[in-house]
């Protein structure tokens, strides 16, 4: 096993704003993709009062060999009451920028697209001035339910890359490369007003020259922001990391990027797809959209 390397220790947070969100996810009964994936940047973000939000959870419908999420071919029937319970949430909360996302749920017929839509509602009606980012599953390649989803208009769509081509079928076995793509190019031709988004995570082995051909193949479909972090092996069950990249490279990947055309890349060995995402807001007021 590779030693992990000293630039991914996090600080301790302060226990007490800790606590006041779990209070608040336990008392609406809500999970987090920060807590069922064990994100190593949960302290650090509870503390600041935020939180992804995982709905349709917390089992998913496939066990891709590095995610920490439970597998459960037939997941609970979803609850009518999660939307306005995330809202509750959402509210008390005060956020300006709510994330959204979800397991992978291939056991309904729209992968669950109706219930992102019934949260992102629930949000804007008690929330009118909170952006709304979905990151979305694939959808299993069901681009009826991907429309259902855009015209409720979220200010973000993100869907994660996760790795390079050629390790596709060995890190997400159930997923297609090329149907992410399709995903994003998709999204931003249904909706040009919104921001696409989409995510890597690195040393399961990739080279440098792949990390920069999925950032060249992600600019291709004009997806807008790029996420790059350190994949961290959440059990001895999981995929084992192959090599910890120092944060240079990220710098690397980051000007790269940002040559490319990205209007904003976040990459660094802890970055994950929602970290510090509130700092779309600023990316919106720099490069306005016409809302359609």
């Amino acid at each position: 096993m590779v030693s992990k390397p000293d630039w991914l220790r996090v600080k301790a947070p302060q226990w007490e704003r800790v606590g006041n969100v779990k209070g608040i996810l336990r008392d609406l009964g809500l999970n987090t993709v920060c807590e069922e994936a064990s994100c190593p940047n949960i302290g650090e973000c509870f503390n600041a009062g935020t939180a992804t939000f995982l709905i349709m959870g917390p089992a998913c419908t496939r066990a891709c060999p590095y995610c920490d999420i439970d597998f459960e071919k037939k997941p609970k029937a979803l609850d009518p009451s999660e939307p306005e319970r995330l809202a509750e949430a959402v509210r008390r909360m005060n956020l300006n920028h709510v994330v959204i996302t979800s397991v992978n749920r291939d056991d309904l017929p729209d992968g669950g697209a109706s219930q992102f839509v019934r949260c992102i509602e629930a949000v804007r009606s008690r929330s009118p001035q909170t952006t709304v980012e979905v990151l979305i599953p694939d959808l299993c390649g069901n681009w009826g339910a991907l429309e259902i989803i855009l015209d409720a208009k979220p200010e973000v769509l993100n869907h994660n890359t996760e790795t390079v081509r050629r390790l596709y079928r060995r890190t997400r076995p159930q997923g297609d490369y090329d149907r992410t793509l399709e995903l994003l190019r998709r999204s931003r031709q249904m909706a040009p007003q919104m921001y696409t988004k989409s995510g890597l995570m690195v040393g399961l082995g990739e080279t440098d020259a792949e990390v920069r051909e999925a950032m060249v193949d992600l600019r291709g479909v004009d997806c807008d922001i790029l996420t790059l972090g350190q994949y961290l092996q959440p059990t001895a069950k999981h995929l084992g990391v192959v090599d910890f990249i120092p944060p240079e490279q990220f710098d690397a990947w980051k000007a790269y990027g940002e040559s490319l055309g990205f209007l904003q890349v976040v990459a660094s060995p802890l970055t994950r797809s929602s970290y510090h995402a509130e700092q779309v807001r600023d990316l919106m007021e720099r490069y306005p959209r016409t809302p359609n």
